[in-house]
């Protein structure tokens, strides 16, 4: 799903935070009507507030304590003015929120939207290098920030300037129409005075929320490893150590957060203590000029709606410094290229033979080469072990071929045309993957097989379980093929999970297979059983078996040894064990008593 255009370009400067956020107002086109609405409603909440109530108070006050009597009709009339103008200030205020929450709510759903599209696409290399909770942090609870600072700035920095204004007009009005009211326009002087606490708290208030919401990935990450690893945790009797690990992290983050609330709860008292000192000068004032309440009550009112936006301006620029933090992190995962993506000339494959090159291949993760200079030929329908010591570069070799991760240098062919000269999805339909780990969504057993080739028939996926010997443990369970496996798998043991793994293998029937230690969570009664079934899966298959185990690789016709990134050795298992003394060494430490 391409991004929008707002999320292009380089990374944006803090000084500047209105701009940060303008950009992300195109995420407010699907619900343009309602937010129109809500601006309509604020604006009317905005002119009843700073014009209508000192206005109508102005009307009404004379009349009631002047020294005119009062039929009880006039009276009614002139009181029932006080809660019409609160009627429509109500309405205005309340469908302003409503709608504001509504296109709020509208807006961080395409926000995560957008983030989790983009991590769809990202490179693996980028999951390597951060962790899952982070990650799940920031498209959770940034973006949820993110929305309510774009939400402050578009409704706030309209509804509240027009309250100002309105106010100040009320008071302007009444200057040119009261004696001695005029001077009193001197006290909103105080109005500028109220910009320094807003300056010290947000420059504060950004840098604290940036380091809140890091610790808050690690708060979140550390609940997705406890999560993941309970069975460690009990066998390891690692409960304590795991609750002092996450309520270290709580208390780190609680810091953080209390600095922020300190700085942002800070701004609006600050700003109501000048405010007051405005007031209280104007009522001092006007005292001493003889100035009757009739006159000022209405005056202080609105000298009141004027510097309460000015407050409630200050809180949303501590919202806007808080969100900042959060759009800085944002748009780490927005603005990360896409590096592994189609050509725009890439080609379609329906159906691929399964020759393989790799010619002068060189990848690196970035701390150093991972596979150097790698120059061979895999023929098609034919069956190849990758066998080398830990870290030698088997399983970055495999990964290459489904463009899981782009060559440094060098190219890799399928059927002699460059792999990035095919679409993604064609590429990988032709291979089909069993990793030594297989994953397993929270979701029935039939659908968790059908994922590697959706368009098939639950028939067609009974066979294939049929064939990974994965039939009679499903139909054992009370609801069969229909049963939910739980968060990963948890249901299944991990020879159940292989063999469903392994079913998916069977259903997609790809040209390509790669195979990383397929058979490792199976007791040998159950491995036996599936080596023959596999012995059926990989004929008329170009097949890579990432093998940590010599048992597993029987079935190999030739044999690729890898050390230090490099391929030192190809050849049969008896050709390498009298000429290679790397797959020597290795096959002794394995086989040998």
């Amino acid at each position: 799903m391409p991004m929008p255009e707002p999320f292009s370009g380089n990374k944006r400067k803090v000084g500047n935070p209105v701009s940060n956020l303008v950009t992300y107002f195109s995420l407010l086109k699907s619900v343009k009507w309602q937010f129109a609405g809500a601006l309509a409603c604020g604006l009317i909440y905005a002119a009843t507030s700073g014009f209508g109530l000192p206005f109508i108070l102005d009307r009404i006050l004379p009349k009631l304590y002047g020294p005119n009597e009062l039929t009880p009709a006039q009276l009614f009339m002139a009181v029932a003015q006080i809660p019409l103008i609160f009627a429509f200030r109500a309405a205005g205020g309340f469908s302003n929120q409503y709608l504001v929450e509504y296109c709020g709510t509208r807006l961080l759903a395409q926000l995560r939207q957008q983030v989790f599209d983009k991590l769809q696409v990202l490179h693996l290399a980028f999951f390597a290098k951060r962790d899952s909770g982070d990650l799940l942090s920031r498209t959770m609870n940034d973006t949820d920030i993110v929305q309510k600072a774009v939400m402050k700035v578009a409704n706030d920095l309209i509804v509240q300037p027009v309250i100002l204004i309105s106010a100040l007009g009320f008071v302007t009005w009444m200057a040119f129409n009261r004696a001695g009211i005029g001077l009193i326009l001197l006290f909103l002087l105080m109005v500028p005075a109220c910009v320094f606490p807003i300056r010290i708290m947000a420059r504060k208030l950004h840098q604290r929320a940036r380091q809140m919401q890091k610790q808050m990935g690690a708060v979140t990450e550390c609940v997705r490893e406890n999560l993941g690893a309970t069975r460690e945790i009990r066998a390891f009797n690692l409960e304590a150590r795991e609750s002092s690990r996450f309520k270290h992290f709580l208390n780190e983050f609680l810091r953080y957060h209390l600095k922020v609330e300190k700085y942002l709860k800070a701004i609006s008292p600050s700003i109501e203590f000048i405010s007051s000192v405005g007031i209280a000068l104007a009522i001092f004032y006007g005292r001493l000029a003889g100035i009757t309440f009739l006159d000022i009550g209405p005056l202080i009112v609105a000298l009141y709606f004027a510097y309460d936006p000015i407050k409630k301006l200050g809180v949303v620029n501590g919202e806007i410094r808080k969100g900042l933090a959060s759009i800085e992190r944002v748009e780490e995962i927005l603005k990360e290229p896409v590096l592994i993506m189609d050509r725009p000339d890439a080609q379609a494959v329906t159906e691929a033979r399964g020759h393989i090159e790799f010619v002068d291949v060189s990848f690196s993760y970035g701390d150093g080469p991972v596979l150097k200079e790698i120059n061979c030929t895999l023929a098609e329908n034919c069956v190849y072990a990758l066998v080398g010591p830990s870290g030698a570069g088997k399983s970055t070799f495999a990964s290459l071929l489904p463009r899981f991760y782009e060559p440094t240098s060098g190219r890799v062919a399928l059927d002699g045309r460059d792999i990035r000269d095919i679409k993604i999805s064609d590429l990988r339909r032709q291979i089909a993957f069993v990793p030594q780990d297989p994953v397993l969504f929270d979701d029935t057993i039939v659908e968790n097989i059908l994922v590697s080739r959706p368009d098939a028939t639950h028939q067609e996926a009974e066979e294939a379980a049929r064939r990974a010997f994965a039939h009679p443990f499903i139909v054992a369970f009370e609801a069969g093929y229909t049963t939910v496996v739980g968060d990963r798998g948890a249901r299944l043991s991990g020879g159940q999970l292989q063999r469903i793994a392994l079913a998916r293998a069977f259903l997609k029937n790809a040209p390509i297979l790669i195979l990383d230690e397929a058979t490792s969570a199976l007791d040998s009664e159950s491995e036996e059983v599936i080596q023959r079934a596999l012995e059926y899966l990989v004929k008329d298959k170009t097949v890579l078996i990432i093998a940590h185990r010599f048992s597993t690789i029987h079935m190999a016709e030739r044999i690729l040894v890898f050390q230090n990134g490099r391929i030192v050795a190809m050849g049969s298992h008896d050709e390498l064990l009298n000429s290679c003394d790397v797959y020597t060494q290795l096959y002794r430490k394995q086989m040998l008593p």
